[in-house]
């Protein structure tokens, strides 16, 4: 007798764990930043004409260059996933004849993007 109310004891805090664990607001996820985390700071180094190999420079490499254009890199950037506080910014570079020609996204353009560096 005494064995079948110790196997009931068990057999209950058993059922009562397992359906815990199905509360996913229970379990705690760890805050993983994925991609290319930019500043405007970074966004405002950049000069129309600067070769890739500045771009590369002053922003690292992008996340994703485009198969279809290789004048197209994007920078993207998120962190918290599915989460009320989601951060999501993305950059997109565009390149003429190995001189960039162009950004848009999530960051403003710099006051002086339309100067070139030599000047």
């Amino acid at each position: 007798m005494q064995s079948l109310k110790t196997f009931s004891l068990w057999f209950i805090v058993a059922v009562t764990l397992s359906s815990l664990a199905g509360c996913s607001s229970w379990v705690y996820r760890i805050n993983i930043p994925q991609g290319n985390f930019l500043e405007q700071s970074d966004v405002d180094k950049l000069r129309i004409s600067m070769t890739r190999e500045q771009v590369l420079y002053v922003l690292g490499k992008p996340i994703a260059e485009d198969a279809f254009d290789k004048n197209t890199w994007h920078y993207v950037y998120s962190f918290n996933l599915g989460r009320k506080n989601e951060q999501r910014k993305s950059l997109t570079i565009n390149f003429e004849n190995e001189k960039l020609v162009s950004l848009s996204g999530d960051y403003e353009q710099p006051e002086e993007f339309n100067t070139p560096l030599e000047q």
